[in-house]
């Protein structure tokens, strides 16, 4: 039984993410399944991490796709996705992950992120989220795809769903945060789950892979 899921396993087209995040992996193999396509984070092949010295989200996502299929010799697929607070002047931005410090966690962001919103009245926000996959490390044409996902920062959490900054990330139309919506509702409307949708058309159309 094993080796028959092996070798299933190994017949399917495989993107190595370049995530160790958990729940950013199971997002991605969710909206992936449908396409016939094996998500596999990069520590299951031992890839080391990777700098994002760079102040835009394109260049580190590619810089992080590129590595990984260096890595593995795999084609890779990397994200990089944040907050971005209009009366913070679109901080935390590209170090949404790290606001707190590098040694800060969801937690200590989300405190950090509220300190600063203290007296703002202006609490409009947005999640973006940039994918980059390339087939080699050298791919002279990496697959780009973008969402966004407009909502407002909340005074405080509500939901238990969800990771990083959503039991504060409001949304008016649905009366609720991003962190009290169901896996489902989620992958619907979200910044990643737009963009997901965007790169898996763009893997259709110019990779050829499809379920």
């Amino acid at each position: 039984m094993t080796q028959k899921t092996e070798i299933k396993e190994s017949a399917l087209p495989t993107l190595v993410l370049a995530s160790g995040n958990a729940g950013k992996i199971r997002e991605f193999q969710a909206m992936f399944a449908p396409l016939g396509v094996r998500v596999a984070g990069q520590k299951e092949y031992g890839v080391s991490s990777c700098d994002e010295p760079y102040g835009t989200f394109i260049e580190n996502c590619l810089a992080k796709a590129r590595h990984a299929a260096r890595e593995t010799g795999l084609p890779a697929m990397a994200d990089d996705s944040g907050l971005c607070v209009d009366a913070l002047g679109g901080a935390p931005g590209v170090f949404s992950a790290r606001f707190a410090g590098e040694d800060g966690d969801d937690a200590a962001n989300n405190r950090l992120l509220i300190e600063k919103m203290a007296g703002k009245t202006d609490r409009r926000a947005h999640y973006t989220c940039v994918l980059a996959a390339v087939r080699s490390a050298e791919d002279p044409e990496p697959l780009i795809a973008e969402g966004f996902w407009q909502g407002e920062i909340a005074e405080s959490p509500a939901g238990t769903g969800g990771f990083g900054y959503d039991p504060y990330f409001y949304l008016p139309g649905e009366k609720r945060t991003a962190a009290e919506l169901s896996q489902e509702e989620k992958n619907a409307q979200s910044h990643r789950g737009e963009a997901l949708r965007r790169m898996a058309k763009l893997l259709e159309e110019r990779w050829g892979w499809k379920a």
